[in-house]
């Protein structure tokens, strides 16, 4: 009989619970190589459960989190500023590591490449959050320094008894709208000189196309699997956990390369065209 220590899913809870985020980051990536080599196992039936005082989300004691207009606004013009959006960013990175972890262990009997794609985008947001963790401490500054909002692990929090909701309502709304404002981040980054950090950006971009896509390509899954239009079952959804609006500007061409429908981007372009 196969031990759970060795088992996939059992390992992202231990990882997701782990508050450091060094190790966080060094033990996801070792459970992905490890799962890759064939040392673990996925079980996709067992019912993980976290021993008592096991923190989920496991993060450290700075950031301090305040509500989102409390946040530092990020201006870019003293090195300050720049410092402060770079933390924002890294931030989230840190949450994505969190999110895609608990997509891992928190739903099951799901298909093996479920887990597989979400692993895979653990391991892509871990980097994610070294390059820029690596690149505020070349400011002068490290992750917990400025305060930082706890938006998208409370709709994490929100979809943990659904995986239809999860899919629809964290990667195809929360992480997509890193796709919408990452030209912008961009620009402002690039228009102070900051190439390395710009260059960043291009990775995450690249890198988050694909984490929607996967949340799209899941979403859908699910709808067929339940019979459900996905475009009526969205809207729905967004209502009943009272997701973020969607605002523009909309970074239509990535968000087409994630995989979002037409009829989606009938949608976002309709709404682009009443602003």
């Amino acid at each position: 009989m196969q031990s759970i220590a060795n088992e996939l899913r059992f390992q992202a809870l231990c990882a997701l619970c782990v508050t450091d985020p060094a190790q966080k980051v060094a033990q996801t990536q070792a459970i992905s190589a490890q799962y890759h080599a064939g040392a673990l196992y996925l079980d996709t039936g067992i019912s993980c459960t976290p021993a008592a005082g096991w923190p989920i989300p496991g993060r450290p004691v700075k950031p301090e989190l305040v509500p989102p207009l409390k946040v530092k606004r990020r201006t870019m013009s003293t090195p300050e500023g720049r410092a402060v959006l770079l933390h924002a960013l890294t931030h989230i990175e840190f949450n994505a590591i969190n999110l895609a972890l608990d997509a891992i262990w928190r739903f099951r009997d799901m298909p093996r490449e479920y887990y597989e794609d979400w692993l895979k985008v653990a391991v892509e947001e871990a980097l994610h959050f070294v390059l820029l963790s690596s690149h505020l401490n070349g400011l002068g500054y490290e992750y917990g320094d400025f305060p930082g909002h706890d938006t998208l692990w409370e709709m994490v929090a929100k979809t943990q008894d659904d995986v239809l909701a999860r899919m629809a309502l964290v990667p195809r709304t929360m992480e997509a709208r890193g796709l919408d404002a990452a030209p912008g981040t961009y620009n402002k980054l690039k228009q102070v000189g900051d190439v390395a950090g710009a260059a960043i950006i291009e990775i995450i971009l690249r890198d988050e196309i694909g984490h929607v896509a996967i949340g799209n390509r899941w979403f859908g899954y699910l709808c067929r699997q339940r019979g459900l239009d996905p475009v009526d079952c969205y809207a729905e959804l967004a209502v009943r956990y009272r997701a973020p609006r969607l605002r523009g500007p909309f970074n239509l061409e990535a968000r087409r390369a994630a995989g979002f429908s037409d009829a989606e981007m009938r949608i976002l372009s309709d709404r682009v065209d009443q602003k």
